[in-house]
Formats: structure tokens, sequence, C-alpha cells
């Protein structure tokens, strides 16, 4: 049974958010998302930073007055439309001071301004920038949210089919990983999302996508061969359209020998962490995902 905050958050979301999605209106969404903004940012106990010769633009999430014994890559959400480190700092802030861990978050180029593969491109940029540090094996850990969830994976992907060396570890959260948007959920959970109908995923994904098609593994990495990844742990809501993409990445992980865990919370908002303020569960999932990050390299 979900809490009643994230009963109330889900009513709100609803209000503010669903109608816009569905007009698809881009510069809509991203107004709304700015007056949203600043209820999300979280900075007690850490320090942001500009990431000073980092490929792309990006910030630094440091826990304050404890060292970092990892170093996290994580990839906002936002349908690669919408979004920016800034909006994601309640997340970045308690996985920072929770694993702890110095975090890093492009502030990688959207869409439709910057269709795929820009995206990529910039998460592989910063993904080899920190491989170049010299840090040890199984520092670099990485973790993302919605697209940014599908966005982590297939920089994974894209690592592995060029022979370099892959992430410790990886924290996807509700990832975006069908953007042919196939499963069941994109059709029965299309009322009970909180943020987005079912029916406006596969139009929307067109402004990523531009003339790439759909199944592209790069861009759904559910059609990717995932043998060889990392340990993948998925936190996913029952309640959510994009609830098949992670049962079905699991499920087909799985087959291809990845060790997948795959926790699937009662009635939440899609990306609910981002609450972690106001919503109970917000912090129960992430510091699971915290002790999950902490332990790449086996330490």
């Amino acid at each position: 049974m979900p809490s009643w905050q994230s009963r109330a958050v889900t009513a709100a979301l609803k209000s503010l958010m669903k109608h816009g999605a569905e007009e698809g209106q881009v510069e809509r969404t991203r107004a709304v998302i700015r007056r949203v903004e600043p209820l999300l940012v979280l900075r007690r106990g850490v320090r942001v930073l500009a990431a000073d010769g980092a490929p792309v633009a990006a910030e630094w999430v440091l826990p304050a007055g404890t060292a970092p014994r990892r170093t996290l890559l994580y990839l906002h959400g936002g349908a690669y439309l919408f979004c920016s480190p800034r909006t994601h700092r309640g997340i970045t802030a308690f996985l920072a001071r929770a694993i702890p861990a110095r975090v890093l978050v492009p502030d990688y180029r959207l869409a439709p301004e910057h269709p795929f593969p820009a995206a990529l491109d910039d998460a592989l940029a910063c993904v080899r920038w920190l491989a170049g540090s010299g840090m040890a094996a199984g520092e670099l850990v990485v973790a993302g949210d919605s697209a940014g969830g599908g966005l982590a994976l297939a920089a994974q992907l894209a690592l592995r089919d060029a022979g370099e060396a892959l992430p410790g570890r990886a924290a996807l959260l509700s990832p975006w990983v069908d953007l042919a948007a196939t499963g069941d959920s994109i059709r029965t959970n299309s009322d009970s999302d909180a943020w987005v109908s079912g029916d406006v995923v596969a139009p929307g994904a067109t402004l990523y996508l531009g003339q790439t098609a759909a199944n592209h593994p790069l861009a759904s990495p559910l059609y990717a061969d995932l043998k060889g990844l990392p340990p993948l742990l998925l936190h996913v809501s029952d309640s959510e359209v994009l609830l098949d993409d992670s049962t079905r990445l699991a499920e087909r992980a799985r087959a291809a020998g990845v060790s997948v865990t795959l926790r699937v919370w009662p009635g939440l908002p899609h990306v609910w962490q981002g609450f972690v303020p106001f919503i109970p569960e917000a912090a129960s999932s992430l510091r699971e995902i915290a002790r999950f990050l902490a332990q790449a390299g086996g330490d």
C-alpha cells in the first residue's frame, strides 16, 4: 500500500503534468518542470560544483565531510526532452551521501534540438573521461532514471562492443528501454500512471529518435544482445506505463547470463525517488540503490 504522501504526489502530478504530456507540447512541459524544480533541489550534506574539464557541461555532487568510496555517473531522465542535473539533485545528493560517492551528472544534449545519438555520445564521453582519470577497478558505477536509465544501459552496451572496460554495477530507476512502446503496461497502466498517458510514449520517442528506428539497440536497449553486462538493479512501480520495460529487461538480461535484481514497488509514481523530501518510499528505494552500488568491486 503506497503512503498517503505518495498518493498526494500522484494526484498533484496528474493535475500538473499529464495534460501537458498528452498535448505533446515540449516547451509547455519544460515550463511546468521549471516551476516544480525548486521543490526537487536537495543540497543538504553535499557540495555542488561545476565539473571543470569534463567533455560536456556537467556538475559534481560531492558528500560533505565524507571521503567518497565510489564514483557514480548519474544520467538524469526526462524523455530525452526535459530536465537537467538540477532537477535531479534530490536523487544525486542522497546517493552521494549514502554510498558515499562523488557523483558526476552530465547536462547532456536534449532532443528535439539534438536527436539520437547526441545524448549517447555525451554519456560515453563522460564515462571515458572518468575511466581515464586513473580510478581503481570497480570504483566507477552508473545509474539513471527513465530515459537516463535507458541511456545508462546503452552506454554500457556501446562500451562493451568497443572492447572497453565497463562500470562495476548499474542501477536503473524505471528505465525507458523500449522506444517502440510494445509493452502491455503502456496500455494497461495508462490511467494509473501519474506522469503520462501510454498513447504518447511512441510518438514522443520520435522526437529523440529522428530518423533512427525505434528498435535500434542503442536507442532501445531492450532489443540489444545483453550478454557481458555488469550486475543490474532495477526499481520500478507497478502502476506506471514503463513497468514492462523493466520486467522484460530483467527477463532478457537474466537469459543472457547477467545478474539482475528487480524490485517492483506498489502504486508509486514514475521515478518517485525524485520526491525524496516528500515520499518515504523514495528514501527507502535510494538506500537500497546506494547499498547495491557501494558493493561494486566486492568491498
